[in-house]
């Protein structure tokens, strides 16, 4: 069945076609939620938390199109609720990439990966909403701000600024890293 029925069953209280809803969005959910918290034990609260928001949410969904922009809405707000409630909790990253480009060398994507969370690790959670939201779902910042219920230009705010930061962080990282790999400078 198309996801347009899918939805049409689960607004009215069909819990089979809200199950699976939920497996068909799980991944990319998750991967979201992952991202924003750095965390994959919070990303499957945050998820868990997702659906049932979901669930009970459902029927006031008007337009079916809007489906999966609404879960991911629901997640990001999920995942800025647990960090606020969670402020001094020690938090890991592991970045999972929807899609996966093939790389030659893995050191380099290691690094890679590993200068990238430093930089996200950075960023406030509101921000780094605006990130993953706009760069890894691939939305655009105006959908960005309506499902973070922000005006556009605070989300044309936070990405500039989290732009900002990673490029910093980033260029601290290559500053402090490239005489030790490349040895004493002469």
């Amino acid at each position: 069945m198309d996801q347009d029925g899918l939805v049409e069953r689960a607004r009215r209280g069909d819990r089979q076609a809200f199950a699976e809803l939920a497996r068909a969005s799980g991944a990319r959910l998750d991967a979201t939620a992952r991202l924003i918290l750095r965390d994959p034990d919070l990303a499957q609260d945050a998820v868990q938390e997702t659906l049932i928001r979901a669930w009970r949410g459902m029927p006031g969904l008007r337009d079916h199109a809007t489906f999966d922009h609404w879960l991911h809405s629901l997640v990001a707000h999920a995942c800025i609720d647990l960090i606020r409630k969670r402020r001094r909790r020690v938090i890991e990253v592991e970045l999972s990439p929807a899609h996966e480009a093939p790389t030659p060398d893995q050191s380099v994507r290691v690094a890679d990966r590993d200068q990238l969370d430093r930089a996200l690790a950075r960023l406030g959670p509101e921000i780094r909403a605006v990130v993953v939201l706009h760069f890894y779902l691939d939305l655009p910042l105006s959908t960005v701000a309506g499902m973070l219920g922000i005006p556009i230009g605070t989300a044309k705010s936070r990405l500039h600024r989290s732009l900002g930061t990673m490029r910093s962080v980033m260029s601290i990282d290559e500053v402090t890293t490239a005489p030790a790999l490349g040895g004493p400078m002469a």
